[in-house]
Parts: structure tokens; C-alpha cells; sequence
């Protein structure tokens, strides 16, 4: 996520500024992605530490919240906070089927 193949896309192509979670919060996201999530262990004080993240993240001026794997809403979904949640996967999926459609 802090790398600018995603961070520099979305600003030049889109305009957007995006923020990133510092350092250990990106630890943390990524250890209950691949420790717990990916093998189905859904965790509440999990579910916490990302809205706590989240939390920070609008602090520091974020307006949205991209979910850019797929299985982070096993855990958050738009219901866990005020911010507008992006999820990648089902922007994929509707987009793969618009065009199949056409």
C-alpha cells in the first residue's frame, strides 16, 4: 500500500492524496490478514485494532477507506465506521461484469 505503483496511480490518474498507516500498523494489518483471516479466524479485539487504525487514518485527513484485500471485510464492512469503505474485490467483480455485459 505505500508503494507508488497504487499510492502514484490513484494520484495521477485520479487526483486522490492517499494516506497509508504508519509502519506498525501496517504490521499489524498485515499480520491478522495472513495469521488469522486467511485462515478464517475472525478475532473482535482484531476487528478493533483496525477501526482503531481507521480511526487514525481519518485523523490525518483521509476521507474513504480502501480495502485493498479481499478478505479484510470478513472483518470490517461499512457498518464499522463513518468513512465511505471501498471494497476492491466487489469493485472488481462489478466492474469485470459491467463489461462482460456489454
Amino acid at each position: 500500500m505505500e508503494h507508488d505503483f497504487y499510492k502514484g496511480r490513484l494520484n495521477s490518474e485520479l487526483g486522490l492524496e492517499v494516506v497509508v498507516p504508519n509502519d506498525t500498523d501496517r504490521q499489524i494489518i498485515h499480520d491478522i490478514i495472513y495469521d488469522e483471516l486467511c485462515l478464517g479466524i475472525i478475532r473482535e479485539d482484531s476487528k478493533k485494532q483496525y477501526q482503531e487504525i481507521i480511526k487514525k487514518l481519518k485523523l490525518e485527513g483521509a476521507q474513504g477507506v480502501i480495502l485493498g484485500c479481499t478478505e479484510i471485510m470478513l472483518l470490517i464492512n461499512q457498518t464499522d465506521t463513518d468513512l465511505p469503505i471501498f471494497d476492491t474485490a466487489r469493485i472488481h467483480a462489478e466492474a469485470a461484469v459491467e463489461r462482460a455485459v456489454r
